[in-house]
Order: structure tokens, then C-alpha cells, then sequence
């Protein structure tokens, strides 16, 4: 298939994957085939942080602490089709991952769309930089641009809405919201949702066993313990996850299965074989890479696999359906044996609006420090201290 072919192949199912089930009438606008065709009954639509007197002063300004801000509010029908953000000032002064993007759908008090601002956009931790996906996008420059065409329909109006949870001020912040105005909403569309979590995990009780370094490696069938990234009610289907794990050792951080259970099921039908295969990917990664679909936008640059790396996997042509529920998640190392801080952020449609599990607060998501050469050095000592202190110890002495 020529290379032109493909690419409208792939607008074409980024138009449909909003979709709750495959008997889908006429498609949403948007995909390269449809760009010929004259639609009726709808009406391009933007709501913007334009300076409404006609100046220079195109955004917000002076979000205080604590303070929310509804920066869109449609009523009626319609989908959301693009938006774009930008804000100020910089990363190391106020934390993108304490401004918060909150989305709701049809009138609901409750949020379908909670994350913070950074982590939903791809932009992990407190850090900037490009990440290039079909529905989401950050930068230039340097990821400060953070853009989403994800589709999102509404039936009885939206509302966006941020919040600084920062300590300090959010001095600039620049949006736009464009959307198709319809008379009436197209059947079967579903609502769009995404959820934010993030754990510190706690190693197994016989010690963090990677790949057997350390003891044994126990087992693992029913999925106890494992790092939940879904836990949904509600017929629909899975379409993303952005993945952030900051690993504080050199051992590979990636050993962990993902588990799927569909409808209640005590047993997951989907088991996975390890993370990188998850994310279309093999053999321990560590180098920069960008699909469409999938891709390692930011990888570690330490000894091993220390630090912080951000995967992410869309799920645009193999979605995970489900009819009444859905749980999804991974193990933090084989077995779940490793301490690792761990962040997410799932993105699916469901055939109704509905409410999210609780947000993590701003003290689960406090960034850790990084693990640096001194620490490693402090191992060290310790190490040759439970090995007699000889003085000529290399480093990787077995005990006798």
C-alpha cells in the first residue's frame, strides 16, 4: 500500500474510534476522505483565550493558588474535534502536573476527564519535551505546545474547567476549544473519558528479585497488587494510556504483565508478557522512538534503567471493548517486586458520561528525587560493610 494510502487510512480510523460499536452511521468530519463531502447541520465553533477588547493580551491571567478557572462552556450538542494549550511560567517554576484539566459532559457535576495538565498531554513529572502521537501532541518548543484532536461528542453541553494547585500563581494561560455545532447529536457516540492515577508501589515481601539477582521470583495468576491503570463501570472501550515510571534502580523496571479483566471477570482474558510488549515494543528499551501509535518520547539517560522514561500505546486500531466493565493493569516488575513510582493516564469511550475513581492528591504526586552517583556511592559503603570491609573488594562478591 503506497505511503499516501496509509496515511488516509489512518485519519480515516482516527475519526471512527470515538465510536461504540462498529455499525457506525456517517462519520464525524475529520478524516481525508470525508474532507469532500458537504456536511449538513453543523457549524464550526471556537472558544479561545482571545484578548475580547481587541489587544494583545490573548490569555488568563493571575490564577492564584487554589483557584478554578471554567475556560469553556458550550451548551447545546456537539463534538469537540481540537484543542490546543500553552501557559506560563516555565516548568521549574510552577508544576504542570499541579494544574489540573478537568472535562464534563452533558450537564454532569462530576468530571469524565480529570488529569493534571502535563501527564494528560504527554509531558511526564515536571519536564518538557516533544512527544509526537496521532491524537496528542506537545511542542514546539519543547513541549510547550500541548495539543489534543481527540473526539469528543456531548449531547446536553460541556464545560472545561483548570485549576491551579500549584503554590504559586499560573501567570499565562493561552487555550483554544474548537468544536462542530450540531442540531442534534449522531447516534452512538461515545463520551469521552481520561483518568489520572499514580502509586508509589511497595516491592514484594521477599525483596525487589528482578530477573532473580536477589532470591527467587515468585509468581503471579490473579493479578493482587498489581498497578491498576482502568477501573471502569459502563459499556465502551479502551483507546490509550500514556505510561510514566521513574525507576530508582539500574535494574529493568519493565519486567511486569499486563492484566485485563472484561465484564467482571475473576480471571483476565487479555494477559500481556511483559511491559515493553505491551507498548509494541522488545528487549529493554531505552532509546527515543515515535510512532503514531506508540513510541518513548523520553527515556532515562542513567546507569541502566534508572530514572524516568514515559511510554505510551493508543489503542486506534485494536480498541478493548467492553459490555459492563473494564479492569486493566500491570505489574511493577515480574511478580510485582519492584518500588517504583508509577503515573497514568487512560483514555477511552464509554456509552455515557460517567464519573471517574478518586484523583490522586498533590502529595502522591510530589515528584521523587533522583537517584544520583552519591547514593550509588553510599550502596556501596554499606554493601562492603556487610562484606568484612577487605579492602580490596571489587564489588561483585558473592557472600560465601
Amino acid at each position: 500500500m503506497k505511503r499516501e494510502l496509509k496515511l488516509a487510512f489512518v485519519c480515516f480510523l482516527a475519526a471512527f474510534f470515538c465510536m461504540p460499536d462498529m455499525e457506525a452511521q456517517n462519520p464525524v468530519p475529520g478524516t481525508m476522505y470525508e474532507l469532500s463531502q458537504i456536511k449538513n447541520g453543523m457549524r464550526s465553533r471556537r472558544i479561545s483565550s482571545n484578548d475580547p477588547t481587541g489587544g494583545v493580551v490573548d490569555h488568563l491571567s493571575n490564577i492564584k493558588p487554589g483557584e478554578k478557572r471554567i475556560i469553556a462552556e458550550i451548551p447545546g450538542s456537539g463534538i469537540i474535534n481540537h484543542m490546543w494549550m500553552t501557559m506560563g511560567p516555565e516548568p521549574h517554576i510552577i508544576n504542570r502536573s499541579d494544574i489540573i484539566l478537568r472535562i464534563y459532559w452533558d450537564g454532569n457535576d462530576y468530571p469524565s476527564v480529570e488529569s493534571p495538565i502535563g501527564p494528560f498531554f504527554g509531558q511526564g513529572w515536571n519536564e518538557q519535551y516533544n512527544f509526537s502521537a496521532l491524537p496528542i501532541t506537545a511542542g514546539p518548543a519543547n513541549g510547550t505546545a500541548l495539543v489534543s484532536y481527540f473526539s469528543m461528542p456531548f449531547a446536553k453541553g460541556a464545560k472545561i474547567e483548570i485549576e491551579n494547585q500549584a503554590d504559586v500563581n499560573l501567570d499565562k494561560f493561552y487555550f483554544y476549544v474548537d468544536y462542530y455545532e450540531t442540531k442534534k447529536l449522531p447516534e452512538n457516540l461515545g463520551r469521552f473519558h481520561a483518568w489520572y492515577n499514580h502509586e508509589l508501589t511497595e516491592a514484594a515481601s521477599e525483596g525487589e528479585t528482578e530477573w532473580g539477582v536477589v532470591g527467587p521470583q515468585d509468581k503471579n495468576t490473579t493479578g493482587e497488587r498489581n498497578y491498576v491503570f482502568a477501573d471502569i463501570k459502563g459499556k465502551g472501550h479502551f483507546v490509550g494510556l500514556n505510561y510514566y515510571v521513574h525507576c530508582p534502580s539500574p535494574i529493568w523496571y519493565g519486567e511486569g504483565d499486563d492484566f485485563w479483566f472484561i465484564d467482571g471477570e475473576t480471571n483476565a482474558s487479555i494477559l500481556g508478557t511483559g511491559t515493553e510488549d505491551l507498548f509494541n515494543t522488545s528487549w529493554c528499551p531505552k532509546e527515543p522512538y515515535s510512532h503514531p501509535y506508540y513510541g518513548y518520547p523520553r527515556v532515562n539517560n542513567d546507569v541502566g534503567w534508572l530514572g524516568r522514561t514515559h511510554i505510551y500505546r493508543f489503542f486506534i486500531e485494536d480498541p478493548v471493548f467492553f459490555e459492563k466493565s473494564l479492569k486493566a493493569s500491570i505489574e511493577h516488575g515480574h511478580a510485582n517486586n519492584l518500588t517504583l513510582d508509577l503515573a497514568t493516564v487512560a483514555y477511552w469511550y464509554q456509552t455515557e458520561a460517567s464519573q471517574l475513581p478518586p484523583a490522586p492528591s498533590k502529595e502522591v504526586r510530589k515528584l521523587k528525587p533522583f537517584i544520583n552517583v552519591p547514593d550509588m556511592h553510599r550502596w556501596r559503603h554499606e554493601w562492603r560493610k556487610n562484606r568484612g570491609e577487605d579492602p580490596k573488594l571489587w564489588g561483585n562478591e558473592m557472600p560465601k
